[in-house]
Parts: structure tokens; sequence; C-alpha cells
């Protein structure tokens, strides 16, 4: 409830509270993401704050998410009911993938047990939790559509953009800590050690794809993942990338032109061509937040041999470029240390005015301090 019929509702729980208990409910419970106290409540073009409007509240009780523990406990319960196990390495993935969000937890798990695998001689692997993932997604359940509608909302917006786009834009979003409050009070973001971060693994992959949906769909018809795979069955990155920067160049005007998230629009595109082919039949991991100043992306594609893993960190030129490569070179090194890929791609994109596409495409090879290969990519 917003607005006026908030503001009603609150006047009559306040002008109905000395008429308790036999004209007047005893108590009531108001359950939301915010203290009502929080509120900047918007009548008759005054405005009125949660705690003027109600100021007889009693007690706000606030209810956490799982910590590892009780996802264990809980997921246990299922298993003496029904005598189906969870792997040991299901527990620390769902942590990841929820970081304990009630409702992600429980609907992970009963798209895992009771819509995937109903056989309960067989345990829930850690593979079949990835799988429940992704239908999650892909149905756009009710949850996950609500919080793809709320990043339509010019407060999200002001703090999801910059974390998109790698912005080293922190201390503002934290100077404009209404809006960064009222989005981590949505369950959207946390504060993290490096600043907002997004609040779970789930979200960090539902934020981008409802962002850049429409993106994918128009990618349907001009794209296929056929076309960048080589003898082996494993991607051509090389061939990948380079189509990208030629399509980036000849239409991201266009593609961009009076989009939601300007600024973040390049980041949002690449990872659009990137997952429109990734669909076939692997998975694109994200890690970004603000005060990182870059995203990686780490492709999984299995192929006859194995699994390619490909590290792709994007980052936005802010003064000097070979700085931003220097910088990008450190930063993918870390990256690559922590995942162990195949191979390792740097792409930046280059918004500063005046600068020609002749300047801004280019690909290099380079390699970071203890001598691994890395790509640049221009655009």
């Amino acid at each position: 409830m917003v607005g006026d019929s908030l503001v009603s509702v609150l006047r009559q729980l306040r002008s109905g509270y000395e008429l308790r208990p036999k004209r007047f409910p005893q108590s009531v419970v108001l359950c939301g993401v915010r203290d009502v106290r929080d509120y900047r409540l918007h009548s008759g073009g005054e405005i009125i704050t949660g705690g003027s409007a109600f100021n007889i509240k009693a007690e706000s009780l606030t209810i956490g998410n799982f910590s590892p523990n009780e996802i264990r406990r809980l997921y246990e319960q299922h298993t003496a009911e029904t005598g189906q196990r969870f792997e040991d390495d299901v527990y620390p993935y769902v942590w990841e993938l929820t970081r304990g969000q009630p409702w992600l937890v429980n609907a992970l798990a009963n798209e895992a047990c009771f819509k995937i695998e109903a056989d309960r001689s067989r345990p829930v692997t850690r593979d079949l939790i990835y799988q429940a993932k992704e239908n999650l997604i892909l149905q756009r359940v009710t949850h996950l559509d609500q919080l793809a509608d709320k990043l339509k909302e010019p407060r999200v917006r002001r703090v999801i953009e910059p974390m998109v786009q790698s912005s080293d834009s922190t201390g503002a979003m934290l100077a404009n800590d209404d809006d960064a409050q009222y989005t981590i009070d949505l369950g959207l973001v946390r504060r993290g050690p490096a600043g907002l971060e997004v609040a779970n693994g789930i979200y960090a992959e539902v934020i981008p794809r409802a962002l850049n949906a429409q993106m994918q769909m128009n990618f349907e018809p001009l794209q296929r993942t056929e076309w960048y795979l080589d003898g082996s069955g494993r991607l051509d990155m090389s061939k990948l990338l380079e189509a990208f920067q030629q399509f980036f160049r000849e239409n991201s005007e266009a593609w961009l032109n009076g989009y939601e998230y300007p600024e973040a629009g390049p980041q949002l595109l690449l990872q659009a061509f990137l997952q429109r082919l990734v669909n076939g039949g692997g998975r694109i991991d994200r890690e970004y937040g603000l005060g990182r100043r870059r995203t990686d992306l780490l492709i999984q594609w299995p192929y006859p041999g194995g699994v390619q893993r490909v590290v792709i960190e994007l980052k936005m030129v802010r003064g000097s470029p070979e700085r931003t490569i220097s910088e990008g070179l450190q930063q993918v090194e870390a990256y690559m240390d922590a995942v162990g890929p195949s191979e390792a791609h740097l792409f930046l994109f280059d918004r500063r005015p005046g600068v020609s596409w002749q300047d801004r495409i280019f690909r290099r090879q380079a390699s970071t301090a203890i001598g691994r290969a890395v790509t640049v990519w221009g655009a």
C-alpha cells in the first residue's frame, strides 16, 4: 500500500487506538519490507512521515534470513520425512545462491524435490539445484517477477545501475542513503566489505536477465550458437567477441536509445548477446558490486572433451585507457586465480565523448603480472 490509501489506514489505526478493546482490535500486526517509521508519504501536497502518522507502535520485529546451519536443518527435515537426502555440496551452493533468503531456500528445494526429481531414492545433487534455479528464473515465478518489476523504480535504478555499470561510485551511493536503504529493505542488495552488493546469487542473475530480456529476444533471429563452435564443440570466443564488436559498432546507438538503464546499457547488451548464445547448453555466472569497478562473467560450456571455462571481465574506460587496461589485468588475474579458467578476456567500453570508433575498436594480446595470457578487447 502506498500514498493516500496507506495514510488512510494509518490514520484509522491511530483514531481507533483509544477505542480498544471493545470497539477496535486490541492488537494489529503490519507486515511489510520496511518499518513504518521509515516511510515518506505524500498526501495532498504534504509529506507525512510514517512516525508522525503512526506513533502508537509497540514493537518492530525483523524476520531475518536463514543461516547456513538453518538451511541444513530445514532440508534435513525433508530427509527425515521422505528418506531423500541432499549431497553435502548442495548446502554451500544453496547458501551461495540464496544467502538464506527464505522464499528462495524453500523454492529451490521444492522445485528440485517435487517438480524435477520425485524419486526419493535419488539424492538431491548440486546439478539438480542448478536446474531448479534455472527453472525458477525462466518461469519468472511471482517472487522473481515482482523483483524484476522493482527495477523500474527510479530509487532502485539509482542504486542498481552503477552496480551493473561497473561504477566506482560507492561513496555517492552510500551518501544517498535513503535510496540505498530502500533497496536493502527490498532485499535486492546488501552491504558488503567493498560497498553495496547484490543480495544473493539468484538475484545477481535475475537482475541483468530482467534488464536485457528484450535485447535477448531481439538477438534470437540474428544469432545462432552453432556459428561460434569450433571442430571440438568448444566456443570460439575470439570469433564470438569479434562479432559482438562489429554488432556494437553498427547498432549500439539504435539499440540503447531510450533504454531505461542507459549508463549500464553496453554491459547489458554484451551480456544479452552472450546469454542468447550460451542458452544453447552452457551457463554464465556473474559477480559485480559497487566499489569493485568491474563485472566478472564466468562462462561454463560443456563439450565432448570436458567443460570450457572462460572469464570475461567488463570495464568502462575512466580517464586513461592504458590505466584501465593495467587495472583490469590485475583484476582479471585475481579472478582467474579464483576460478581457474581455460582462457580470459578483458572487454573495455569507451563511451568518452569525441573518441572515434577507429580508436575504440581494437583487439590485443596482453599478460598479467605473473604471465597469464589475456585478450583485451575495445568497443
